[in-house]
């Protein structure tokens, strides 16, 4: 038998036994009650050590390891558009008014747009601080091609609903967003007139809203398995040499988004909503760590509706208005953050010198395409195209971080998930719909482990 042939063999046998003792020591876990997210961290830690090790084996195969991050990743994507756009309906058809909905649904959006413009300054500033780029020489992918940027009027047409079934069916999550935003405000009007005309159908949204609750926790107890999966992968595809190149993006990066993380949303939470940051921090870093590995917020949204919900006491009403909205069009990593670190890099790799002004535009393109792009699929280099492309820099300053851009995604979409959690407690709590006693309450492992 060839003898790459049975090295291949060797080391996916070497992947499964480790995988098949994680798996069985996070179950031992579950059994014992250790809570839910100090099993997500256990998984989180293991998959790093256990990626590393994998990669300094030759002829290893990645599929081996992230098959089942694969399949829980499937199933979480599974619950997007029935979770979207059940729980819609159920938190708008609730209301008695659509004064509320204007209301809750201005300061959302006021938040989202705000935070995002603001991660985009933090980007700009770290950006200049650390200068990325300056010094690099580096080679263009050969097989690199310029993204389109999708017109305006393309956008908004994507966004409009012409056939939900269809749109369902290829996973276009804004256009059914708007969709059931119509029936629910349909649903109202006629309430309004006669309650009893929509009971029925207030009664079978319930319904589902509960079933489809249940059908969450079953996924999520998959979480810390499809988590060690997705890490050991993702650590074992990129070695030191990928990391070293491109350092200085990875730390500016990094330092720009925890910047934000602390200093901001941390601020708001204890400023704003008035509560603890560190207490706020320890009850979301389960969303963290799937958002950190999944690096998708359509495959978190289910765990975030979870710790808004569960941990946080923020009313369901609130959390499934502004959690769906926020996977679809809150972008503080992917829209502020990495489109002023990819611009400065760019810039200093070209030698172009960026003006006051050039920032002042970086800083008011970012907010506006973080819209632009909702339901796009890669929102995080269409809106650095976009920028690019306002700044009159080369495109293909987006080629040259492809490299190391899977990584820094995994920090950006924590960044993204954890800006609507944050949204979610700063609506909540100026509409009174936060129960504050309770978040001060230390027994949220106890419901995690409940939940899921």
């Amino acid at each position: 038998m060839d003898n790459n042939l049975l090295l291949a063999i060797q080391t996916n046998w070497y992947s499964f036994v480790v995988s098949l003792f994680v798996f069985a020591l996070l179950f031992f876990l579950a059994r014992k009650r250790v809570g839910f997210g100090t099993r997500v961290l256990v998984a989180l830690g293991i998959g790093v050590v256990a990626g590393i090790v994998f990669q300094s084996l030759d002829s290893f195969e990645i599929k081996g390891i992230t098959t089942f991050g694969s399949i829980y990743v499937s199933l979480i994507k599974m619950l997007v558009i029935p979770l979207v756009f059940v729980l819609v309906l159920n938190s708008i058809a609730s209301l008695k008014s659509l004064d509320y909905l204007r209301k809750i649904g201005f300061k959302t959006f006021a938040w989202f747009l705000g935070t995002t413009g603001i991660a985009s300054i933090i980007g700009l500033l770290v950006a200049l601080a650390f200068s990325p780029g300056k010094g690099l020489q580096l080679d263009i992918p050969a097989d690199f091609a310029v993204r389109e940027i999708p017109t305006f009027s393309q956008v908004i047409l994507d966004l409009v609903p012409s056939n939900p079934i269809n749109e369902a069916a290829q996973g276009k999550v804004v256009p059914v967003l708007i969709f059931a935003i119509f029936i629910a405000i349909a649903i109202i009007k006629v309430g309004s007139k006669n309650e009893e005309s929509v009971k029925p159908v207030r009664d079978l949204i319930q319904s589902l809203t509960g079933i489809l609750h249940q059908v969450v926790k079953f996924v999520i107890r998959l979480t810390p398995y499809g988590v060690f999966a997705l890490i050991a992968g993702m650590t074992a595809r990129y070695g030191w040499e990928t990391l070293t190149e491109l350092g200085s993006v990875i730390v500016s990066s990094y330092v720009a988004l925890i910047l934000h993380f602390v200093l901001i949303f941390g601020g708001l939470v204890l400023l704003v909503a008035k509560v603890n940051p560190l207490k706020f921090f320890r009850k979301i870093y389960p969303m963290i760590a799937v958002a950190f590995s999944t690096r998708s917020s359509y495959a978190t949204l289910p765990v975030n509706l979870e710790v808004i919900t569960k941990r946080l006491h923020v009313s369901p009403r609130i959390a499934s208005f502004v959690a769906p909205l926020g996977a679809s069009v809150n972008f503080n990593g992917c829209g502020g953050v990495w489109p002023a670190i990819v611009a400065v890099f760019s810039a200093q790799l070209f030698g172009i010198t960026l003006s006051l002004t050039d920032y002042i535009i970086l800083v008011l393109v970012s907010i506006i395409s973080s819209i632009g792009v909702a339901g796009v699929p890669g929102p995080a280099v269409i809106s650095t195209t976009v920028v690019l492309t306002a700044l009159g820099l080369p495109l293909e300053g987006i080629a040259i971080v492809a490299g190391v851009e899977a990584l820094i995604d995994m920090g950006r979409t924590a960044v993204n998930a954890t800006g609507t959690t944050v949204t979610s407690l700063l609506v909540a709590n100026s509409e009174g719909e936060f129960d504050r006693e309770a978040f001060n309450r230390n027994d949220d492992e106890e419901i995690v482990v409940n939940a899921v």
